[in-house]
């Protein structure tokens, strides 16, 4: 979203050689359950009797806090020397660099003698291991079982197979009376080998091997209890107890599922190839897959389309919420668009009015429940008996079911629009308004900017939403303000110039906002004139402060919404902003987050007064010059608006983005004076909340404007130290006028389960409303903070989580040298990364403007969860074979990895993030293909290179398959971005700092950044 330079360090406080940085590949993400294949995530054997040890009291809180230690890699000198209690030696975890001297010289060794849970010393055999029994003692300790010395063969980085120690061999100091039980590291132990090499330009496709391995000459399929997985590769992940000849572990555990996917971080003992298959790491490839199981289990909820939640189990006590170091809340698309084939239904009741709780004030809906054979009804939030009215009440079947139940859809379905009568009205319905804020000086009329937007504004006039009642207003401006008389009577508009900036006041208050269809002529004359009106100006100055406030006292009495079209920045009057951003030394610094926020409190309250008055507002900025978005930008986040943003615009190149973007904001069908509550049941509360808006109570969201494009995210918290209920509701209602002047109350409700496991709570998470509430937090977070602090803040809450996880197995499995997580997030680590390197939180001062950071940053508040998941991980297909050859347009839907080794140098390939369209073409594609595509001019400059359709059926096929692309999300336009390979900066600016995958500009690569995260989850595990 925008413009990017690889060439600088992204996290440049981060040791750029990190200790894993050596070699760089991956491993397999293995299915749940012993099923080959990511489809085996359908099938979850039920936990057998065995896993109700008793989850380990080990701590989570040793990485906490700020502390540097625990965001980043200690220097690689020493990668191997991880936090360990003083007096005993923890042996090093796998897939590491060696490093040069060992910490304990002595070679034969015998590891100390150690003692177990009931207290007697347990002295392991010197040489080879022994089967022996192994008793098991009931103690909320995890348990410690004898061990035998490992073969020479096998590397002290793995424990033994036959231990279910937790979390690997990194035991917490605060476990009481757990000896170490690994041997001490001598010459005699190799240490582990490092993983990994560099993500650019190739990795190795060694196979994956699981810690301890024979390689065995074709697949095999494991019974359950051998707990063995079959990775995508021909090599399945052995148990190491056939390699060694070791006994099981004790009856109880044996027939333990592992109800979790995995990532082998080791590599083959004895060998040096790496551990890990790059092809094999979990990527999104399909795009932002909704969760079934939760839709399944409560047919009668919402679509997720109108409200996902963090994770569908809802923790019962506040101890298992506090583990759940994931945000836990909801993303809620109010408006968004129903699934296809399917439409809201409206209810008019009419003469009954809306049924609703007396106490909690909850609408009816498929959760409550009918007693008093009908008479009552009891509210499914606050649990309270209401009266039927005697127009609603209807007799039960045998079954306990109304028997109108068919022609009630508000009792049957998740999503139902209510017609509200007068009590829910302050006012009468507002027509809609459009007020257009028009800069004027000389760079909006070179631009062209001036000309698209008066064309496309006339364009739409036919498709403005309202009808007959809808109003539309102009005021433009450069050093002084410009009213437009509109009214009908008039053949052309009269223009009355203010130039006393200090004490504004509006002429002819009544003739600036006329009826669309009675002044149409008058409009369309005005459109016609403006650019030519102003083509001499040699105006530089912007009056914007005082053109807000002329806007603000034309619209105050009716509310609407107001579209700013803003070329420079604000130098006269009220509001004027001075040049900031320019310091390089105030990045790293605490003052950094300051570039970021509002300089000028007056637009702060501005939005404030705007909303009150109803108004909401779009900015539209165009500019090659810094224009201080960030507090522009507060225009739109407390009104309920948007803001777009076209560095340098140049009609001949953007001027197709900003006619659909200004079409869509237009046309699109909006809610008008609106508020939002979110309501939950009993015991669980939402505490802040995430997106552009204001908060007018603790609780009430006021929306002057909202439309489908808009996305809210909210925090949950537990009142009560344990929830008494089975099930938690959640409703969201939104009050608002329809552009036909009906008050309707759009309501959407939700169940969700009760859960007392932690293990349930991850089975039911939802990647995309985790990220969709984390990205919006990181970004909060850089309005008071570093970007190194939001990014760590994010890489901190992800190890938590994995680490927690990871506890939960610990005692039942073997975990050596395996990273776990569970399949619903199994694409968690990537998202996260993605968001560190997205544009508002990337690097620092030369990675990206402080207009354009702003502006990604504003949007991704707003964005959808599909929306938000598409430009974080954006989609690269590649499409010469389809232009050449008779393919079918769905067969080239097939997504690539976001790597730099996806990209053919033969080949074309488009790469989408909902925003933009970056075309590569390869060094060595064919001629003809780019004869076809660019004519002639196919050896020049790209950066002056339009794609437009030309006379052949290639050209013509592109073209097709760009529309298709675009219609998939109709909410932003996807300019045309053209790059060469090897075109420098141009290649890097646009394509490569897109590949997430890679190692670019200091950040760690997708590899690299598994390897950190499983370094940081071993550490007192």
């Amino acid at each position: 979203m925008g413009t990017e330079n690889p060439n600088r360090p992204n996290y440049p406080l981060r040791p750029a050689a990190t200790p894993f940085a050596a070699q760089q590949s991956t491993t397999p993400f293995l299915p749940s359950g012993p099923v080959a294949g990511s489809e085996a995530s359908a099938f979850r054997p039920a936990p057998p009797a065995s896993s109700q040890f008793p989850t380990p009291p080990f701590p989570t809180g040793a990485l906490v806090g700020s502390e540097p230690p625990a965001f980043r890699p200690p220097p690689s000198s020493r990668s191997n020397d991880l936090v360990r209690p003083p007096p005993s030696y923890g042996s090093p975890t796998s897939g590491f660099q060696r490093f040069p001297t060992p910490p304990l010289t002595s070679t034969g060794q015998v590891p100390p003698p150690r003692t177990s849970l009931a207290g007697q010393a347990v002295v392991p055999p010197p040489t080879r291991p022994s089967p022996g029994p192994v008793s098991l003692l009931s103690q909320p300790q995890p348990p410690s079982v004898p061990m035998g010395t490992p073969p020479q063969s096998i590397k002290t980085g793995q424990s033994n197979p036959n231990v279910p120690l937790p979390a690997d061999q990194h035991f917490s100091t605060s476990r009481p009376n757990a000896q170490p039980s690994s041997p001490p590291m001598g010459p005699s132990y190799a240490a582990p080998r490092g993983a990994f090499q560099p993500a650019f330009p190739g990795y190795t496709n060694t196979q994956p091997n699981s810690v301890a391995q024979a390689p065995p000459t074709q697949p095999v399929s494991f019974p359950l209890q051998h707990r063995g997985y079959a990775p995508p590769s021909a090599t399945p992940f052995l148990l190491s107890k056939e390699q060694h000849g070791m006994a099981p572990p004790i009856a109880t555990s044996q027939t333990l599922a592992e109800d979790f996917s995995s990532l082998s971080l080791g590599s083959v003992p004895g060998s040096f190839d790496a551990g890990l298959d790059a092809a094999a790491l979990p990527r999104p490839l399909d795009g932002d897959v909704e969760p079934k199981s939760f839709a399944e289990m409560y047919p009668m909820n919402c679509s997720s389309r109108f409200l996902r939640l963090t994770t569908s189990g809802i923790p019962n006590s506040q101890s298992l919420a506090s583990r759940w170091h994931l945000p836990l809340g909801a993303v809620v698309c109010p408006l968004g668009e129903a699934p296809a084939g399917e439409e809201v239904p409206v209810i008019n009741f009419a003469t009954t009015g809306i049924i609703r709780c007396r106490r909690c004030r909850t609408y009816v809906n498929p959760y409550v429940s009918f007693t008093d054979n009908g008479r009552k009804w009891r509210c499914n939030i606050c649990s309270l008996l209401n009266d039927v009215p005697s127009e609603y009440f209807a007799h039960m079947d045998a079954t306990g079911r109304r028997v109108d139940l068919d022609q009630r859809p508000e009792l049957t379905k998740g999503s139902v629009e209510f017609i509200a009568p007068a009590e829910y009205m302050v006012r009468p319905p507002m027509p809609p308004l459009y007020f257009f804020l028009i800069d004027v000086s000389i760079s909006a009329v070179q631009s062209g900017m001036l000309e698209v937007m008066a064309q496309t504004i006339k364009s739409c006039l036919d498709s403005l939403p309202g009808s007959t009642r809808t109003q539309i207003g102009f005021i433009t401006y450069d050093s002084t303000i410009h009213f437009y008389n509109m009214k009908s009577s008039l053949t052309q508009p009269q223009m009355m110039v203010v130039s006393d900036l200090d004490d504004i006041f509006v002429p002819l208050p009544d003739d600036l906002l006329v009826n669309l269809s009675e002044s149409r002529s008058v409009v369309e004359a005005f459109l016609d004139s403006l650019p030519s009106m102003f083509q001499e100006n040699m105006n530089v100055e912007s009056a914007f402060g005082p053109a807000l406030k002329a806007a603000f006292m034309v619209m105050s009495q009716l509310g609407g919404k107001l579209l700013i079209f803003q070329n420079t920045l604000p130098s006269l009057g009220v509001g004027r902003l001075r040049l900031r951003g320019d310091d390089i030394r105030v990045y790293g610094t605490d003052k950094e987050h300051m570039l970021r926020v509002p300089e000028d409190p007056f637009y702060k309250q501005m939005a404030a007064d705007f909303t009150k008055y109803q108004i909401a507002v779009n900015v539209y900025a165009f500019s090659d010059k810094y224009t201080d978005i960030a507090s522009l930008g507060t225009l739109a986040k407390y009104t309920g608006g948007q803001v777009y943003y076209y560095p340098s615009f140049q009609s001949s190149i953007h001027k197709d983005k900003l006619r659909h973007e200004l079409a869509r904001d237009l046309t699109r069908e909006t809610a008008w004076e609106a508020v939002m509550r979110i309501r939950c049941g009993k015991g669980v509360r939402f505490t802040s909340y995430h997106g552009n808006f204001m908060l007018r109570s603790t609780d009430l969201l006021a929306l002057p404007a909202v439309d489908c494009d808009k996305a809210y995210a909210a925090q949950l918290s537990l009142e009560e130290t344990l929830l008494t209920t089975q099930t938690v509701y959640f409703q969201v209602a939104l009050l608002y006028t329809s552009s036909s002047g009906e008050r309707r109350i759009r309501v959407h409700t939700a169940a969700a389960p009760v859960v007392a496991d932690l293990g349930e709570m991850y089975r039911l998470a939802d990647t995309g409303a985790i990220i969709s509430l984390f990205s919006r937090l990181a970004i909060e977070k850089t309005l008071s903070s570093k970007l190194e602090d939001a990014r760590n803040a994010v890489q901190l809450r992800i190890v938590k989580a994995l680490r927690e996880y990871r506890n939960l197995y610990a005692v039942q499995h073997r975990l050596s040298g395996r990273m776990i997580y569970p399949e619903s997030l199994k694409f968690l680590p990537l998202y996260g990364l993605a968001l560190c390197k997205s544009t508002p939180l990337r690097g620092g001062y030369a990675d990206a403007q402080p207009d354009e950071r702003c502006a990604a940053g504003y949007t991704m508040m707003a964005l959808p969860v599909k929306s938000l998941l598409k430009l974080l991980y954006p989609d690269l297909v590649r499409v010469d074979d389809y232009l050449v050859k008779s393919e079918e347009l769905d067969n080239i839907r097939k997504r690539l990895p976001l790597t730099a080794q996806s990209l053919d140098t033969r080949g074309l390939y488009i790469l989408d993030d909902g925003f933009r369209f970056v075309i590569w073409f390869g060094r060595s594609i064919s001629p003809d293909i780019m004869r076809n595509l660019l004519g002639e001019e196919f050896v020049t400059d790209y950066s002056k290179v339009s794609l437009s359709q030309r006379d052949n059926e290639m050209s013509r096929k592109l073209m097709k398959l760009l529309d298709r692309f675009r219609e998939s999300d109709p909410s932003y336009f996807q300019l045309c971005h053209l790059v060469r390979q090897g075109e420098q900066p141009r290649e890097g600016f646009f394509l490569l700092t897109n590949l997430v995958e890679d190692q670019i500009g200091g950040a760690n690569g997708y590899a690299d950044w598994m390897m950190l995260l499983f370094r940081q989850i071993q550490q007192n595990a």
